[in-house]
């Protein structure tokens, strides 16, 4: 399949905007700028007042936590989670992961994301199933509470998961190991997460430091702070994508330079559950890959990562008072080609030839676009979901001019209604 997306505005890696056409062969993009002589496509996509930007990545959520929107807000985290959500999400069955999953990949896809890192569970199978269905990218990984009587079962089925699905649907399904947090996982049981991992060459996605509560439980526990403690069990060894990060010291931040972990960042749960502001500038000027995610839609309570590109750019600005903390195009890099950096996928987040074909266009046709003097700004700052128009993973069209094309919208937002009422009555 060749597709031509003819004269767009296309964001290009060093942040210029200039009007080119993007050919797209198979999976990837073959040229931007020049068509290659005798290129002949099988659909051309007019991108007349479309602004091209790499698919959005989300790096951090809880796809399936979408049938618990609305269902618990404004508290703190610790609450939320042991009297609100973990009562219920202990009801799930396959099917409310499965439709959860799918009411997620529709709101993803209608924001432009292309990509989620996924940890959740159990049944992370029906997530799987979604992201084949779906035609997006997922890297998922079997959500691990260590302080659960079942704890050892979930490691074998984070196993079994990466054993079925790794490499799965085209390749576009990458498993890592999901430990939740070392509050919830002990020293031994995150050496055991550690040996499983190595063991199959995964990487592992964890909660670290999100609040200021769970580092003072983990002092207590083990008279040493959070990152430091779990170096010592080995899990940092084949590679990290930790959520959250907010409250850190250099001594932490030290750690994760030396074992080059990966930061995603979610300032709308972090203001929402108000966990607080993560250092994200510092963190920056220290060379650490941060990238963006929203967490689950029902600590967001969405999954809109345009958003969260947004809620970057500007909640640096006003808890540092500079307003270059965190520019326009950084935020945009953070919700795309950093985002695929830290969910340590390769070709992924970037418009320029041989880079795998995800591709969001979004229409600059309202107001809030006019006049244009620079779109990536725009973007960050005036853009929203809505104005999402087509959207193009692994070189396949799955949404076109707002209409779905591998999902049944009207269907899925049915059936997670249907499960979400069985789960919360």
């Amino acid at each position: 399949m060749k597709t031509l997306i003819k004269d767009a505005a296309v964001v290009r890696p060093d942040g210029t905007t200039a009007q080119a056409s993007i050919a797209v062969d198979g999976t990837r993009i073959a040229a931007v700028g020049a068509v290659p002589e005798g290129f002949a496509a099988d659909e051309i996509i007019d991108g007349k007042d479309m602004l091209a930007v790499p698919g959005f990545v989300n790096a951090h959520t809880h796809a399936s936590m979408t049938l618990l929107r609305s269902y618990a807000d404004d508290m703190e985290l610790m609450e939320w989670l042991n009297n609100h959500i973990w009562p219920v999400e202990a009801k799930m069955v396959s099917d409310d992961i499965y439709w959860g999953a799918a009411l997620a990949a529709v709101e993803m896809i209608k924001s432009g994301t292309t990509t989620f890192a996924d940890m959740y569970g159990p049944f992370m199978e029906r997530v799987a199933d979604v992201v084949a269905q779906s035609g997006m990218r997922g890297v998922l990984s079997r959500g691990i509470i260590g302080v659960a009587p079942d704890g050892e079962k979930k490691i074998e089925e984070n196993v079994t998961l990466y054993k079925d699905y790794h490499g799965a649907a085209d390749g576009r399904i990458t498993v890592m190991f999901g430990p939740h947090a070392p509050y919830t996982c002990p020293p031994d049981f995150l050496k055991k997460v550690a040996r499983a991992a190595q063991q199959l060459g995964a990487e592992v996605h964890i909660h670290m430091n999100e609040t200021r509560a769970e580092i003072a439980q983990i002092e207590k526990q083990y008279g040493k702070r959070p990152f430091a403690y779990v170096e010592e069990t080995g899990l940092f060894e084949s590679g990290t994508l930790a959520a959250h990060c907010v409250h850190l010291d250099d001594e932490e931040i030290a750690i994760m330079k030396k074992h080059h972990i990966r930061v995603a960042h979610n300032p709308g749960s972090n203001m929402k559950l108000a966990s607080g502001t993560a250092p994200v500038p510092r963190l920056r000027e220290e060379g650490i890959c941060v990238a963006l995610g929203t967490d689950g839609a029902s600590s967001n309570n969405n999954l809109d990562m345009l958003q969260e590109i947004q809620l970057a750019a500007l909640l640096h600005k006003v808890t540092s008072y500079d307003p270059l903390a965190v520019p326009a195009l950084e935020a945009l890099k953070m919700g795309t080609e950093y985002g695929a950096e830290a969910v340590g996928l390769k070709d992924v987040g970037r418009l320029e030839a041989g880079a795998k074909a995800d591709i969001t266009l979004v229409s600059m046709k309202s107001a809030a676009w006019c006049p244009r003097h620079n779109e990536v700004s725009l973007l960050v700052y005036s853009g929203s979901a809505a104005d999402v128009d087509t959207v193009l993973c692994d070189g396949k069209i799955l949404m076109r001019h707002r209409a779905l094309q591998t999902l049944d919208e009207e269907k899925i937002l049915f059936e997670a209604s249907r499960c979400a009422a069985r789960l919360t009555r």
